[in-house]
Order: C-alpha cells, then structure tokens, then sequence
C-alpha cells in the first residue's frame, strides 16, 4: 500500500473512531474501500501503538476508551551524497534504493 493513502486511511479510522461512528467492521472496511480482515490488521497496529480501541456491539460502532490522538508526520529531504555516508546508506542504495524513508522522533 502507498504510504500517503496508509496516512490518509489511518487518519479517517481515527477521526471516526473519535467520533464514535466508525459502524459494524464489514460497513467500516466498505467504507475504507478494503477487507474486513485487512481492517483487523489496521486495528491491530494501532492498538499495538497503544491506541485504546474497543467496539460496542450494542451501538455498533469503535470507540477510545480514553483520549487519544494521532499525529503522523513525514519528512522528505534529498540528500547530498557526502550525507548518504554519513549515515551509513552507501552508494549501493542510492544507486538501487533511491527513495529512502527516514523516520525521526523528536522528544
């Protein structure tokens, strides 16, 4: 999957779970435009980042147990080649792997 569509996904599975109005899974992965099996994975995985998603039978819908927010940010940068060294890429994947995604957590 395309990452910046995985982005959008996730951002609309939040906003609706926020909301309370995500639905039965089936009518939620309908939604999303994927399976229900790949939805339990998407949920899965926020879960496992620690997002405290239950779902309601009697209303029929995904819920936070507690306030929770989600914060996706990407950062894209072309690097020097004196860079790519620096940070132990190599030539072999600038040459092969030109898109490289670097992940960086601020605190």
């Amino acid at each position: 999957m395309k990452l910046l569509e995985y982005i959008d996904r996730i951002k609309i599975i939040h906003k609706l779970i926020k909301e309370s109005r995500t639905g039965a899974p089936e009518n939620l992965a309908r939604r999303l435009s994927i399976s229900t099996s790949r939805l339990y994975v998407v949920l899965d995985e926020l879960k496992l980042m620690g997002a405290p998603i239950e779902y309601s039978r009697q209303l029929q819908t995904y819920y936070y147990t507690q306030a929770f927010e989600v914060n996706i940010r990407a950062d894209f940068t072309v690097l020097k080649p004196q860079e790519l060294t620096d940070i132990n890429v190599g030539f072999f994947y600038q040459q092969n792997y030109p898109l490289l995604f670097l992940y960086s957590e601020q605190k």
